[in-house]
């Protein structure tokens, strides 16, 4: 989503590939020897991996749209960090966890895992208030790259709600900010498209819940 999000912000024309799930295209395998996964953006016949860096390549190749990342080098660098925190606790490492919660052993153990959720979650509510100053989106006036990386998981964010019974992550008391930014983030012209719906998610959900019981049951 992160790349096909910044191509749209840059209105640039694209062929979208989409890999079938539980299987590796040749194309794949040749684009991305290393890690052997999407997302793999094919620019004049080169690979370029990783949906991060994708999003920064697009950027800087099609300077002439609305940029992404900041101007200047501070704000930069606040962007990325907290796009490399959202990759490493929230992708990585909280979002598995609270797919996995039903399947948790005790009560306790659910909770853990939605609690971390939602202090993650506060804390980039108040990122969002420093960062964006006022404005609509964490890069202003416009979705930038903060916008693009933490946006590419609301989809997940709203099937864990479901999967949890109701669960609210982005809660209207406790991140005001992120729940008005996520509204105003999903009608954007640049994303609308491309979110997927939260049905089509949870279908998925499924699929992976399915695969983890036999390895936690054995």
């Amino acid at each position: 989503m992160r790349p096909r999000i910044a191509l749209n912000v840059k209105s640039v024309e694209y062929e979208f590939l989409q890999e079938q799930f539980g299987s590796k295209s040749e194309l794949l395998l040749k684009s991305n020897p290393v890690h052997k996964k999407i997302p793999v953006l094919l620019h004049n016949g080169k690979p370029i991996c990783e949906s991060s860096i994708i999003v920064e390549y697009i950027d800087e190749v099609w300077s002439s749209g609305p940029s992404i990342l900041p101007s200047d080098p501070y704000d930069r660098a606040v962007a990325r960090f907290w796009a490399a925190y959202l990759d490493e606790k929230v992708r990585r490492q909280w979002f598995p966890n609270v797919r996995a919660a039903p399947m948790a052993a005790t009560e306790e153990a659910k909770n853990a895992a939605v609690e971390q959720l939602k202090e993650g979650l506060a804390l980039l509510e108040g990122a969002y208030g420093e960062i964006s100053k006022g404005k609509d989106f964490f890069g202003g006036e416009k979705i930038g790259f903060l916008d693009i990386a933490f946006g590419s998981m609301l989809g997940w964010l709203r099937a864990v709600q479901v999967i949890l019974g109701g669960v609210k992550l982005l809660d209207e008391e406790k991140t005001p900010g992120l729940c008005k930014w996520a509204v105003k983030f999903s009608a954007d012209p640049a994303v609308k498209d491309v979110l997927p719906e939260t049905e089509k998610l949870l279908e998925f959900a499924k699929i992976l819940m399915a695969k983890m019981k036999p390895a936690s049951s054995s």
